[in-house]
């Protein structure tokens, strides 16, 4: 279903950053220099149709990218990446949404940006606005919703999408005790319809509890991956 083969992401970081006009004067002529940060490296995965697959690492280590990837967000640098079916991505808070306008209004367009038609989202709008328990905000705007309300509004948007392939980035991390049951339920359904998730988080009990298999992401690069319970350990024991 997804396939890495060789990939590096890099990013170039400007060794010297101009603020002013005059400092942009000055440097036109000198050379630029630059650093280069492999957020990705040399990355060879198989992701089988079907799998729940957990991606696990320190902050920096390469997990987000990894998921921007499959999500044509980022392209990768070097290498070659395969994805050979439709992605619902659920990845950065707010991204998608129009701070100005209204929870309503919001549903369609972040739900029109992940490839569904109004239809789809008319017949989806009551399961949406139960799901994230924001009936009473529906006439809200989005700025003025708290992280957790932002993260539940997109998240249900994102589980409607009927797309075979979830990706899914730290949704549990800001969710209130009920909406992680809430999640727990989908991932449930899901994993019997035999949808195909790659799960993000730093919540070690719900991979634990969901995934099938389990990569473990340590400065760019696959450490290990395997068994839940073998590539969990394994972590602790590098924390």
């Amino acid at each position: 279903m997804i396939s890495f083969e060789n990939v590096d992401r890099v990013f170039r970081l400007p060794h010297d950053r101009t603020t002013t006009l005059r400092q942009r004067f000055v440097r036109i002529l000198k050379e630029k220099t630059y650093e280069e940060l492999y957020a990705l490296r040399d990355i060879n995965l198989k992701v089988n149709e079907g799998e729940f697959l957990g991606i696990i690492g320190r902050n920096g280590s390469g997990k987000s990218t990894l998921l921007k990837i499959i999500a044509g967000i980022l392209e990768p640098t070097a290498g070659r990446v395969s994805v050979g079916a439709d992605v619902a991505p659920f990845l950065e808070l707010g991204v998608g949404f129009q701070a100005d306008s209204r929870v309503k209004d919001n549903i369609f367009l972040y739900g029109a940006l992940l490839g569904m038609t109004r239809k789809q989202l008319a017949d989806k709008f009551n399961e949406i606005v139960e799901f994230s328990g924001l009936e009473r905000f529906v006439d809200a705007k989005f700025k003025n919703l708290s992280s957790g309300m932002q993260v539940r509004l997109g998240f249900s948007v994102t589980v409607s999408v009927p797309n075979p392939i979830l990706l899914v980035d730290e949704v549990l991390a800001v969710g209130d005790i009920d909406f992680q049951r809430k999640c727990y339920d989908v991932f449930e359904r899901f994993k019997k319809a035999g949808r195909t998730i790659v799960f993000v988080s730093h919540d070690l009990k719900a991979v634990e509890k969901f995934c099938d298999r389990v990569v473990l992401m340590k400065s760019g690069n696959i450490e290990n991956e395997g068994q839940p319970h073998e590539i969990l350990r394994e972590y602790r024991n590098m924390s």
